[in-house]
């Protein structure tokens, strides 16, 4: 990706990822004139970009080296970066809250600092897209609700205590740097490829596992009580391309779903959609966490107004479409 192409280069970090394996399946199949890379980590697996790897270019190097991150910029000098790339399972970080905050806070700050440096030396002035999380807010009170961007934030985890540092982080950096940053705090989101510990994906790999008679029929969840608004994944990346095209920096966005309703409400849907009938739901104690968020309803009229985007996938085509994901992925292995 160097030379004197005319294309628009983005650098999605992550790319292996969730999120950044369908942002790259965006960016290829339904934006013109654009090269995609990927910044990954040598030992990440594959998997999820199997389908795209001759079509991308896959850049080596590690957030928490920063002569990596100046080799990668330096080599491909994008016009737009998007920074997915994270420790996001929230249980993990109550165990591991040093990795969570290395990761999560001095990568994006390392991310940052080779942005500036290369500015400063050569006017490099890329739009990178910092992705925050609505975990930022916390517990927030019914009175709050819908949550928007000038709700207190009360991060309730390691997790959320490093995504508001790379919030502000983001802030900073374009107060004091003028680097065009612009954030998002993302609400709940899945689809296929979804990692099998958040919650949505975990039911659906286990009915399909049931289906396929390898767990006996019995679900294991955590609670069920938590209200969530969800969100296609595919509705998310297009989502985040409108935020890099058409939002001013300095900015954060809200950006979530229309469809609220509890977990237990989501695993009904889910059920209703399964090959086997009469699947008990046992409450497993190790799945909840020790302070857990329950209301997550947002506002997403800032971003709207911005932008004109609203979500087009129903929620049922989203739950479908995860548990075909999992019903392949068990019949492949």
């Amino acid at each position: 990706m160097t030379g004197r192409s005319t294309n628009t280069r983005v650098l999605i970090t992550g790319i292996t990822g969730f999120v950044g394996s369908h942002l790259a399946d965006y960016l290829l199949d339904d934006v013109s004139n654009v090269e995609v890379a990927g910044l990954a980590r040598w030992r990440s697996p594959v998997d999820n970009i199997r389908h795209i790897l001759n079509r991308i270019d896959l850049a080596y190097g590690d957030l928490l080296d920063l002569p990596s991150l100046k080799t990668v910029l330096a080599g491909h000098r994008p016009d737009i970066i998007f920074h997915l790339a994270a420790q996001s399972y929230v249980p993990f970080s109550y165990t591991s809250p040093v990795v969570t905050l290395e990761t999560n806070v001095i990568g994006t700050c390392n991310l940052l600092e080779a942005v500036k440096e290369m500015k400063l030396a050569t006017g490099y002035d890329p739009v990178i897209h910092i992705c925050s999380s609505s975990e930022v807010y916390g517990q927030v009170r019914e009175d709050e609700v819908p949550i928007n961007e000038d709700v207190p934030l009360r991060p309730a985890s390691p997790y959320a205590v490093s995504k508001v540092a790379e919030d502000r982080l983001a802030y900073q950096y374009w107060l004091c740097w003028k680097l065009r940053t612009v954030t998002t705090r993302m609400f709940t989101h899945t689809g296929p490829r979804r990692g099998e510990v958040f919650v949505t994906s975990n039911f659906a790999r286990q009915i399909a596992a049931i289906e396929a008679g390898q767990q006996t029929p019995r679900l294991k969840v955590g609670n069920l009580e938590s209200v969530r608004t969800f969100l296609d994944v595919k509705d998310a990346v297009r989502a985040y391309w409108l935020l890099v095209t058409k939002c001013p920096p300095g900015e954060v966005y809200n950006i979530g779903g229309v469809e609220t309703m509890t977990v237990g409400e989501m695993l009904k849907r889910l059920l209703k959609f399964a090959r086997v009938k009469d699947i008990e739901v046992v409450v497993d104690p190790a799945r909840l966490r020790p302070a857990d968020v329950t209301l997550q309803i947002p506002c997403i009229d800032k971003f709207t107004t911005a932008t004109g985007w609203r979500p087009v996938i129903k929620f049922d085509q989203t739950l479908r479409d995860l548990l075909d994901y999992w019903r392949e992925y068990i019949a492949r292995h």
